[in-house]
């Protein structure tokens, strides 16, 4: 019997961050009418059906011990908070801090290491740094400017990075008229540039087929980039396109911020706040996001400030299971948060669920790009949510910059489209329901390997 293993992403809850900006909601969109899915009958592969048996309560057992290895391995750069979300040691962050408090600060133990400028947010982070007592410390600068917000330096993870090893699985008939037409134009259109996206994840292999012909901006890691297999295998599901395979959104310009560079202490606030920052002064209308941590206030800022302006913020929930608590950013309003299916559009075992979930989308019996050449199947949220991404980057007008009204009206177009398991709104599965069946669709699908 094959065996499965399983790569739980590293991300535990901590306490909730302040509301600091009035929430910002997804459109409310009228009762839902659409067709039930048609019956596949697929044979389910011997991968599936283990995860399917595994016990939701060993996910955060599972959970807990990576947690520990993260910790005892790079011990010297990373610590644990309070509730045991990993963090950069002895750095917390201050948003806009006056020099009064800046002074104060010094007073009370701390250095100022760098202050980071986000002007397309209109916000400012001071990164603070003191040596021991990294929590200790962060209560007395709350205590000294209750007024203020500050938070630690946490890490986000990859919201899956599992590879599924078996047989070949069954593909979904048919596809949504959105996508195929999409696709279509983007075979033919090439690196035009008329559909745009961002991702903020790991690094990407620029040199795969896939991303051949296409205008792909990296951003992040200086002169050398560091490809990796998350941030390849996302990428290839946003916009990939060539003979054997195609992503979402085939033919697009993607935007590429490597927030991890290969670093212990890559996916901090630091480095996710500074790649939103980036996109939106290229004007990205929609960025994805496959990556889970605790509800820290700093990046709550950043988030909001990008949704404020219209930027659709698309985000994996995580795997840590049904009873785990949600995970961040998906879970923050207005954050479209994506879960992951199966080949009979059953969500994932290990998936978050609450009311975070606004849309589904293949997350197992998937197929996408490898480091340094073919193709490798994935399983985990991390792998449903570029699919929404690029379905909404579809749904935009062509060029779109980040606008509120286009963005609503975006999700309500794939709402409509979404094979949905009620019979109105949304439920804490699935959400509107299930969007880019036809991704499994790959020629690609029969020769790929798991590492």
């Amino acid at each position: 019997m094959r065996r499965l293993v399983l790569i739980v992403c590293l991300a535990l809850a901590s306490p909730g961050g302040a509301q600091l900006l009035p929430p910002v909601r997804l459109p409310q969109l009228p009762p839902l009418s659409v067709p039930s899915v048609a019956s596949l009958q697929p044979t389910q592969s011997a991968a599936d059906a283990a995860v399917g048996e595994l016990d939701p309560r060993r996910l955060r057992e599972l959970h807990a011990a990576a947690i520990r290895a993260l910790l005892r391995n790079h011990r010297d750069v990373i610590e644990a908070d309070p509730h045991g979300a990993p963090m950069v040691r002895g750095e917390v962050l201050a948003l806009a801090p006056s020099a009064a408090v800046l002074q104060s600060a010094v007073a009370a133990g701390f250095s100022l290491e760098r202050e980071l400028t986000l002007a397309p947010l209109d916000l400012r982070i001071a990164v603070l740094r003191v040596s021991g007592g990294t929590a200790r410390a962060l209560r007395r600068l709350q205590q000294q400017d209750p007024a203020g917000t500050y938070d630690f330096n946490h890490i986000y993870l990859e919201a899956g990075s599992h590879l599924e090893p078996g047989t070949v699985a069954v593909p979904l008939p048919g596809g949504s008229a959105l996508h195929r037409a999409a696709a279509a134009e983007g075979t033919a259109a090439g690196p035009t540039g008329a559909v745009r996206i961002g991702l903020i994840d790991s690094g990407v292999d620029a040199g795969h087929e896939v991303f051949r012909g296409l205008a792909l901006e990296r951003h992040g890691c200086g002169p050398q980039p560091v490809p990796a297999a998350h941030g390849t295998a996302v990428a290839s599901l946003l916009v990939g396109r060539a003979a054997t395979f195609h992503g979402a959104a085939p033919g697009a310009s993607l935007y590429a911020v490597d927030a991890f560079c290969g670093k212990p202490t890559g996916g901090s606030v630091e480095a996710v706040a500074e790649g939103f920052a980036w996109l939106l002064e290229q004007h990205i209308a929609v960025i994805n996001v496959s990556l889970v941590g605790p509800p820290d206030q700093l990046l709550e800022r950043v988030v909001r400030a990008a949704i404020a302006r219209g930027t659709l913020v698309v985000a994996a929930v995580g795997n840590d299971g049904p009873a785990a608590p949600p995970l961040y950013p998906a879970a923050w309003p207005g954050v479209i948060g994506v879960t992951g299916v199966d080949i009979r559009d059953r969500v994932l075992a290990e998936a978050v669920r609450g009311p975070q979930v606004k849309f589904a989308a293949p997350g197992a019996d998937l197929v996408a790009a490898k480091v340094q050449g073919g193709y490798v199947r994935v399983r985990g949220t991390s792998f449903a949510a570029p699919i929404v991404a690029g379905l909404l980057a579809l749904a935009l007008p062509p060029l779109a910059a980040p606008e509120s009204g286009a963005s609503s009206e975006a999700v309500a177009v794939l709402a409509r489209s979404a094979q949905h398991s009620a019979s109105s709104g949304t439920d804490p599965a699935l959400g509107y329901g299930v969007v880019g069946a036809e991704l499994r669709l790959q020629a690609a699908l029969g020769s790929a390997r798991p590492d």
